[in-house]
């Protein structure tokens, strides 16, 4: 194998804008480890580091990168050669040389239409050599499929595809800003904003005197792997210390966690006019907790001058922890560490709580204002790239 070829789905249904996003995949895939990456029509090649061709290492880190990366419905292992019919039969016969099989299909693809045989031609004249070396066509059930991509300028031959996430590039939707918890939700949140183009920027809230060290580990950790999904992640760490304690002096217990969440609605929304976002993004599942109810989470949203968006709206805890599971922040959400927003609330919080009495409650704290900004001058920024 000497290249990887890699295919896309909705980016293909994007008429005149088609070319914007493939520049945007090509350019992210330029930041991994190849040699050269370039477009052919409908997929993108990259081609391997020759010394490195066969190095297990190298293609297992790949397979891992691109597995991640929105915009990438599949990708496969491929040899390239030119468009010669007699040395496209030579490379499929090298490319099952070491297989073991008995039955087989071929699959061609033409999108070089002055090739010299179209699709269905191509599959006979080729699956007669195969067949000749002692296998069997089978074209419903078949232990092997060959594929081979006939395209203007090369064939590619190759027997595997890699699943991708599908989806659009980053950062082709815009700048996001989302909650990241010491959770299992808002990582699953981010990773699916992600897959839909966007780039997100992500502010978690801590309370010093709970839990400082745990942060550094443990959301460092979740950072680390969301980076993996769009190269890098820039995170917000604002101490929330100052603002609880207001809260919990001039708030009842049962409406504190919404009153919590709504002060971190007006951070993340200063945060995002820093940035230039466009929405902010949740980890919300309705009716999952208190705090997700219609009611609530009308009250929580009403504090945003930005678009809140909770891409796990409809998701249920099995659907998403399936997700952190797969995107790699479960093993890192599910470690030990104090929420600051379960921080001194009642047992019992309020579960259909209504604006204007939020919005009532809220006047209770005079210093509003100030207390924000000291929160935004006291905010750590740091920023995860892909190791």
């Amino acid at each position: 194998m000497d290249c990887i070829l890699v295919h896309y789905g909705e980016i293909g249904l994007k008429g005149e804008n088609r070319p914007y996003f493939e520049r945007a995949l090509v350019k992210t895939l330029r930041q991994f480890e190849f040699k050269k990456v370039y477009k052919r029509y409908g997929r993108i090649v990259c081609d391997l580091i020759k010394s490195k061709e066969n190095k297990e290492p190298y293609l297992n880190k790949i397979i891992e990168q691109l597995s991640l990366i929105p915009g990438i419905t599949s990708f496969s292992f491929a040899i390239k050669c030119d468009l010669k019919l007699d040395n496209i039969i030579k490379n499929v016969k090298q490319i099952i040389k070491n297989k073991k099989f008995d039955s087989f299909r071929i699959q061609t693809k033409r999108s070089n239409k002055n090739f010299k045989h179209n699709s269905q031609q191509t599959n006979t004249i080729v699956g007669q050599e195969i067949v000749n070396l002692g296998h069997k066509v089978d074209l419903d059930n078949p232990e092997l499929t060959i594929y081979i991509e006939i395209t203007e300028v090369e064939t590619f031959v190759y027997t595997r595809k890699n699943k991708g996430i599908g989806g659009l590039p980053v950062p082709t939707a815009g700048k996001v800003i989302c909650s990241l918890s010491g959770g299992i939700d808002s990582p699953v949140a981010a990773f699916m904003s992600m897959k839909r183009g966007c780039q997100v920027i992500a502010v978690h809230f801590f309370n010093s005197t709970q839990n400082e060290a745990g942060l550094l580990t443990k959301l460092e950790s979740i950072a680390q792997e969301l980076s993996k999904i769009q190269l890098s992640l820039k995170l917000y760490t604002v101490d929330f210390e100052q603002i609880q304690k207001q809260i919990i002096m001039n708030i009842p217990a049962e409406y504190r966690m919404i009153i919590y969440r709504r002060f971190m609605m007006f951070i993340a929304n200063k945060i995002a006019v820093k940035e230039k976002a466009k929405a902010i993004i949740t980890g919300d599942s309705i009716g999952q907790v208190a705090s997700q109810t219609l009611e609530n989470i009308n009250a929580i949203y009403d504090a945003s001058q930005l678009p809140v968006l909770a891409p796990l709206i409809g998701l249920n805890k099995q659907e998403i922890t399936g997700l952190a599971k797969k995107i790699g922040t479960y093993k890192h959400s599910i470690l030990p560490y104090g929420d600051c927003c379960s921080y001194m609330i009642a047992k019992h919080p309020i579960t259909r709580s209504e604006l204007d009495e939020i919005i009532t409650l809220e006047k209770n704290i005079e210093n509003k204002k100030e207390l924000i900004d000291s929160a935004l001058e006291n905010t750590k920024i740091k920023k995860y790239n892909l190791s």
